[in-house]
């Protein structure tokens, strides 16, 4: 991976040389804790494409990736939801397993759209992550996951999930009504833009493949710097 403390600054709408990543450029794609300012998911991605219109990336399957843990190393999903954001907690370096994840992002847009696949390229679905409008810098894009999202499937059925997650949020303090309300409204703003079914849904993702020649990005031992300068 480029060192991104050595690229250009980032701009909304682009970053790296000439104001946009190029294909096959390598980034981080991260997320601050809740309620706090360290950064506890952190993910290298290869872009896809990078236009004022959309960045799309690529998470490819092996990749090294940091995620959230208990305090003792026990995976936050095995822990009850009563005290699932209340325990402390660490950071853990874990591999990407499965199919790999592409990642789709307008500009402003508090939800980024993620498209799954099973095993044989099969589609599995759209996943409307709801979460920060993304912060652009030299080495990537930073957010903060909002816990609500929304599964979308081909035949233009869509569900919520993580509503219990949600909920469990705000009463341990991560979320106050404020910004719970401004979720829920990105929320259904999401929900209408799904009814319209234009871009990303009608865009033909679905049969998108990556590069061959494209290397798996590495996590570097910096993963959770500061940016210099963030836009």
């Amino acid at each position: 991976m480029t060192d991104p403390d050595t690229a250009d600054r980032a701009r909304e709408g682009g970053g790296g040389g000439g104001g946009h990543w190029p294909p096959g450029a390598q980034i981080l794609w991260r997320y601050r804790e809740n309620a706090g300012e360290r950064f506890h998911i952190c993910r290298p991605v290869t872009v896809v494409e990078d236009t004022p219109e959309l960045l799309a990336v690529w998470l490819a399957p092996g990749t090294e990736c940091v995620k959230p843990v208990l305090a003792d190393g026990t995976p936050v999903h095995l822990e009850p939801l009563a005290t699932r954001y209340t325990k402390p907690r660490a950071v853990q370096r874990d591999r990407w397993f499965g199919t790999g994840v592409l990642k789709l992002a307008r500009p402003g847009d508090p939800w980024s759209v993620w498209l799954f696949w099973e095993q044989g390229w099969r589609f599995k679905n759209w996943y409307v992550n709801l979460e920060q409008p993304r912060e652009r810098w030299a080495g990537g894009v930073d957010s903060e996951d909002h816990f609500l999202d929304i599964c979308v499937y081909e035949d233009r059925s869509w569900s919520w999930r993580d509503e219990d997650e949600f909920a469990e949020a705000q009463r341990a303090g991560l979320m106050d009504a404020g910004q719970a309300g401004r979720v829920r409204e990105a929320g259904r703003r999401a929900v209408a833009h799904i009814a319209e079914w234009g871009a990303p849904f009608a865009d033909g993702w679905q049969d998108w493949r990556p590069d061959p020649t494209w290397t798996i990005p590495s996590l570097p031992d910096n993963w959770d710097r500061t940016p210099a300068h963030v836009s």
